[in-house]
Formats: structure tokens, C-alpha cells, sequence
């Protein structure tokens, strides 16, 4: 297993230099000038533009502003927002909002999943599993805006049970509406997945001899066909939570949380290459620590899969 390990760390360097070079290129081929932009319609003399421009290297090729960039990562330094914040600092005071909002609505997409996805594979045909596909139906249907103003109006500013704003208190407490309704869009597709995955393993032949030794179905459902269907859940966790990691910004902007999301919308706006660049790079990091982590999860589930040597 370590050199497998090994191997999956070392793919980190090319996924890497692949992510940066290319989110790299693309927020420099955006049209308009972000030095310029940061002014608005009050534009100073043009001496103090130029010289803000040699500060953050903006008058130079693409690539001396790329392999900069590289050199300042290999020196632990991710460079400094237009407003002279640096990358790092805005990353530790977003990064941990971000992460308590993906955990809160991965859990609550992954226990809903289970539940309901396992039940309705065992009442496969029945009122309960038809009305479970109807409603996972409507939350695919319905946009992630549309949940989040619903959300936010009807249990957030009617019912109260929520707040419907998150802003500088953002602790476990506060996240729990955006949480519900990131959970919620993402629990469809994970429910499926579970029911469809639940009802594939209780047709195998194993399932059969289990039950033909004497098993008691409280012991075949649980402990061996739920933790053999749970491999493609464990995989689908997994992009889901990188997704919402990086993919959150419309719900952030909304519960006006200020996570990563909001903050990289910002950036990209101003034109803040070395901020874009980082948390991008940071996450596509984490991203790959997460699917390894989920790939030496598939052993603990399965005992029949082995990693190549």
C-alpha cells in the first residue's frame, strides 16, 4: 500500500503544474485591464498605473508572470491581493467557513442518502420508493437558487428557525440553512446512486447464500450488502465534497457567507490572478488528498479489493 501511496502523491505534481498553468492562462487572456478596473471611473495619473502594473508584474509575457508565480509557491509565497492582503492570510480566514459549510451539507446529504436510499431499495416498487424518486426528482429539477431563496425566506424570515443571512458570526450554527440547502441539492442524485447500487447487491448470489445459511436479515442488510453498495456512494462523497469545497459561490453569495466561494467570485471579477491561482491551487491539492483518502477507504469496505503493486 505505501507505494501505491507513493504513486498517488506523486500525480499530485502534474495535476498540479496542469491546474495552475491553465487557471493561470485563462484569468490572463480575460479582456480589460485589473489594474485600471480596481480604480473604477476615477482613474489616477498614469504614472501610478504603470507603476502598480511593474508591482504585480502585469507588464510582463504570460509566462515570466507563470514561472514567477511557480517560483513564489516553491517559496511558500502565494503572492498578495490588489488590496495588499496577503493570499494566504484571506485563505486561513476563508478556507475554514468554506470547509465547515461542505462538511455540514456532505453529512447531511450522506446520512439522507443511506436512510432513504437503502429503504427504498428494500420497498423497491412500493408508495414509499415511487414518492422518494418523485421528490429527489424535484430537488434535481429545481435550481440551486431557487432552493436557497425558498430556503431562506420561508424558514429563515417566516418560520425563524434559521438565520437567514450568515455574514462575520459564521460558527457550526450559523451555516445550518445554507448547509441544508447545499445538502439537499446534492442529495438527490447521491439517494439514487444508493438505491439503484442497494438493489444491484441484493440481487447477487452471494446475497442468496447468505440467506440460505441461516443469516437473519438484520444481519445480511446491514453489515454485508449495505457496506458493498456503499462504494460508489464513498466515490460520489468525494467529488461532491470537492465540488462544494470550490462550487459553492452561488449559496455563498446568497447567505452572504464568507467563504471561498464569495471571495474567489471577488477575485475573478478584479482580475486578482494571484488570488484565483492560489485557492485553486490549493484545492485541487486538497481535492486529490481527499479521492486518495476515498480510494484507501475501498479496501475497509470491501475486502476483495486490492491496490497493484
Amino acid at each position: 500500500m505505501a507505494s501505491y501511496v507513493l504513486r498517488r502523491l506523486l500525480q499530485v505534481i502534474p495535476v498540479f503544474l496542469g491546474a495552475t498553468l491553465l487557471i493561470y492562462f485563462m484569468v490572463f487572456a480575460m479582456p480589460g485591464d485589473p489594474i485600471a478596473a480596481l480604480f473604477g471611473e476615477k482613474q489616477p495619473p498614469d504614472a501610478v498605473i504603470e507603476n502598480l502594473r511593474r508591482q504585480y508584474m502585469l507588464d510582463q509575457p504570460f509566462i515570466v508572470q507563470y514561472l514567477n508565480y511557480l517560483g513564489g509557491i516553491l517559496r511558500l509565497d502565494f503572492g498578495v491581493t490588489f488590496s495588499g492582503q496577503d493570499v494566504m492570510t484571506v485563505l486561513a480566514r476563508t478556507f475554514p467557513v468554506t470547509l465547515r459549510l461542505a462538511v455540514m451539507a456532505v453529512a447531511i446529504a450522506f446520512v439522507l442518502s443511506i436512510v432513504v436510499g437503502a429503504t427504498s431499495a428494500l420497498l423497491k416498487g412500493g408508495v414509499y420508493d415511487n414518492l422518494m424518486l418523485v421528490i429527489a426528482l424535484v430537488f434535481v429539477a429545481v435550481p440551486i437558487f431557487v432552493l436557497s431563496f425558498i430556503a431562506q425566506y420561508f424558514l429563515g424570515v417566516q418560520l425563524a428557525w434559521f438565520k437567514p443571512t450568515v455574514g462575520a458570526n459564521n460558527d457550526w450554527g450559523d451555516l445550518w440553512l445554507p448547509a441544508l440547502v447545499l445538502g439537499f441539492s446534492i442529495y438527490a442524485a447521491s439517494m439514487r446512486l444508493t438505491r439503484s447500487s442497494m438493489i444491484e447487491t441484493l440481487g447477487q448470489d452471494w446475497v442468496r447464500t447468505a440467506y440460505g445459511k441461516g443469516l437473519p436479515r438484520r444481519r445480511v442488510i446491514p453489515v454485508h450488502v449495505l457496506r458493498n453498495s456503499l462504494i460508489p456512494m464513498v466515490t460520489d462523497t468525494a467529488t461532491q465534497f470537492g465540488i462544494l469545497m470550490v462550487g459553492a459561490t452561488v449559496t455563498e453569495g446568497i447567505f452572504n457567507v464568507p467563504g471561498v466561494g464569495n471571495t474567489l467570485f471577488q477575485a475573478i471579477i478584479r482580475h486578482e490572478t494571484p488570488t484565483v491561482v492560489s485557492f485553486v491551487t490549493i484545492f485541487v491539492v486538497v481535492y486529490v488528498l481527499i479521492n486518495l483518502l476515498v480510494d484507501l477507504l475501498y479496501g475497509l469496505l470491501d475486502p476483495r479489493i486490492r491496490y497493484v503493486k
